[in-house]
C-alpha cells in the first residue's frame, strides 16, 4: 500500500479526505530533515484518497517499513479496519539526502525500505520498532542518523522560492544562478520532480492552507491565474472540484 500520511490531526490536519473513523495526530519536530511525526489509526475498513504533497514519508505498518514517494496525482487507497500507521515525514528537498538515492527514483511509489535502505537496516529498525515503546521517536531518530549527506542547499532554496505566489521557474533558475536544466536535475534528485510539477503542488499546499472564503478570492491569493486555473490544477491533484476539496481540509505539517 502506498504510505498513508493522515487525515485528520492536531497541529495540522486532513491531507486526505475519508469516510470512516479516523485517528490522526502529528508531532511537529525541531529538525531540519524532519517535518513531523505521526500516528493514524482506523477503526473500521475505508477508502482514504492520497494527495501529491511534494513530501516523502518512512511509514511502519506492523510486519512492514515502507518509504512513501512523492506524488505527481491523487490515488485511493484502502486501509485495513484496526490498522495503525506511524511515520516521520521528510521536509521537501531532503529526501535524497536522507535516503542516499535520487527522489526521482520514488516517484509516484512505495517501496519497502529494504529495497532503499538496505535489508540489514530495515531488519534492525524493524526489530527496533516492534521492541519499542515510542515508535515515533525511533522513526525520527532513523530518519536523522541516516542522512548520508547534507541536503544540498540549491534545492532548499528552491522549494522555498517556487512555494511564493506566482513565482516562475526560468525567473527562479536565474535567481538561484543555474540554468533552467540545472535547476531539473537538482530538485529532481532532491524533491522528486522538478520545478514545474514542485511549483505546481506548492501552489495546491498554499491553497490548502488559505482561510475559507469565496473562490475566485481563494485563486487569487493562492497564487492561480484565475479561478478556472484553479478549479484545473485542483482537479488534476485531487481528482475533484474545489468546493468538494476544500471541504474540511487544512495541510498536515511539511
Amino acid at each position: 500500500m502506498r504510505g498513508d500520511r493522515g487525515v485528520s490531526g492536531a497541529s495540522s490536519r486532513n491531507k486526505r479526505s475519508s469516510v470512516g473513523v479516523v485517528s490522526y495526530v502529528e508531532r511537529l519536530v525541531a529538525s531540519s530533515l524532519v517535518a513531523c511525526t505521526w500516528e493514524q489509526r482506523t477503526t473500521i475498513g475505508q477508502q482514504q484518497l492520497i494527495v501529491p504533497d511534494a513530501c516523502v514519508d518512512l511509514i511502519w505498518a506492523g510486519d512492514r517499513l515502507s518509504i512513501a514517494g512523492p506524488d505527481t496525482q491523487p490515488r485511493v487507497v484502502t486501509l485495513a479496519p484496526g490498522e495503525r500507521l506511524v511515520g516521520a515525514r521528510l521536509r521537501p528537498g531532503t529526501a535524497g539526502a536522507v535516503l542516499g538515492v535520487p527522489a526521482s527514483e520514488l516517484c509516484d511509489v512505495s517501496p519497502d525500505a529494504a529495497d532503499v535502505l538496505g535489508r540489514d537496516v530495515a531488519a534492525a529498525l524493524l526489530e527496533a520498532l516492534a521492541a519499542g515503546s515510542d515508535p515515533l521517536e525511533l522513526l525520527l531518530r532513523a530518519a536523522q542518523l541516516r542522512g548520508v549527506g547534507a541536503p544540498d542547499p540549491l534545492v532548499r532554496a528552491a522549494v522555498l522560492a517556487l512555494g511564493r505566489p506566482r513565482a516562475r521557474v526560468g525567473a527562479v533558475a536565474a535567481e538561484l544562478g543555474v540554468s533552467a536544466r540545472q535547476l531539473q536535475r537538482r530538485l529532481s534528485d532532491g524533491v522528486g520532480y522538478g520545478p514545474k510539477i514542485l511549483a505546481r503542488v506548492l501552489r495546491f499546499r498554499r491553497l490548502q492552507a488559505l482561510p475559507p472564503a469565496p473562490l475566485a478570492e481563494l485563486a487569487l491569493d493562492a497564487g492561480y491565474a484565475d479561478q478556472a486555473h484553479m478549479t484545473a490544477e485542483v482537479t488534476r491533484l485531487a481528482g475533484m472540484s474545489p468546493v468538494r476539496f476544500l471541504k474540511d481540509r487544512t495541510p498536515t505539517a511539511a
